[in-house]
């Protein structure tokens, strides 16, 4: 019988997948589309990438739901797809593994407005919006779900709360950072720093703590925040920063890291206490696979000496 995700980093550290979105995109889906809606129209694509994860050595694949709340959905005519989007989704990932032991995390995004007294959205509108979609991904057999890429305590407080009551089994909240103009810190886009974010996932029900995306948030700055959380809390803890900078090239986005660049920072990661280690914007299967010799290596040594 397989491990509990929170069972199996007790024991080792895993790997996690890289982005889906640019991934997408190179794909087909166009510009302003929903890939999450793919899950319906293109599961064979959906497939495709998240199988290319797992063949680079991915151990956790993260669903392709960021944007599949009632609330992203509805900005495409979806609104009524959540449970099917959704559903859809875990069982591309778990196909994905093609009969091997694998987490699949799924993934709850930002609702993409903002809630009252600053947006149209009310709180409650938002938590049920996170509610259902985090039924849906529990119903479907998700065997963790993810609230990623935050950065305000307000919203991530919904997302942990739906999570929790929808019954998963593990709940990480993820924050996106992004470092301070002179360099010396970093912070979300709503001022919140690791520590507090730290304090408030750990007393509000997350059984792990993240990190992802964020502007100037690569390997080293991964690395400081996992040592900042560590000083807050004993919750594990998972990491997954972009590949670089994105950068516009003959109409196109690109990020400028590459897999033997992004991988020098894998060790320091592992040192610093990281249970988890993935990729985010721009990152791809084939820093996937260098990620993966490189927590191949680093275990072997440690085990010989």
């Amino acid at each position: 019988m397989k491990k509990s995700l929170l069972d199996a980093i007790k024991e080792r550290p895993l790997l996690g997948d890289g982005a889906m979105g640019t991934q997408l995109m190179i794909a087909g889906l166009e510009q302003g589309n929903s890939g999450e809606v793919w899950n319906l129209t293109h599961p064979e694509r959906v497939r495709a990438i998240q199988q290319r994860y797992v063949d680079a050595g991915s151990e956790c694949l993260l669903t392709n739901t960021f944007g599949g709340s009632r609330i992203m959905l509805n900005r495409h005519g979806h609104a009524g797809d959540v449970s099917a989007v959704n559903a859809a989704a875990v069982a591309i990932a778990r196909e994905a593994f093609g009969g091997r032991d694998g987490y699949v995390i799924g993934d709850i995004g930002p609702f993409g407005g903002l809630m009252e007294p600053y947006g149209e959205f009310t709180e409650s509108q938002v938590l049920d919006a996170f509610r259902e979609q985090a039924k849906a991904l529990v119903d479907a057999g998700a065997d963790a779900i993810i609230i990623e890429t935050q950065t305000s305590l307000e919203e991530l407080r919904l997302g942990l709360t739906a999570a929790r009551e929808a019954g998963a089994a593990c709940v990480i909240g993820s924050m996106a950072y992004d470092v301070t103009l002179d360099g010396s810190t970093f912070r979300t886009m709503m001022g919140i720093d690791p520590e507090r974010a730290a304090a408030f996932m750990q007393e509000h029900g997350a059984d792990i703590v993240a990190l992802n995306c964020g502007t100037g948030m690569d390997m080293e700055r991964a690395r400081q925040a996992v040592l900042r959380y560590l000083q807050i809390t004993s919750l594990p803890i998972m990491a997954q920063p972009n590949a670089g900078q994105p950068k516009l090239v003959d109409m196109k986005v690109v990020y400028d890291e590459t897999p033997a660049q992004m991988v020098a920072g894998v060790v320091p990661l592992l040192q610093a206490g990281a249970s988890i280690i993935g990729g985010c914007c721009g990152s791809t299967p084939d820093h996937i696979r260098a990620f993966r010799a490189a927590m191949d290596l680093y275990r072997t040594e440690k085990v010989v000496s």
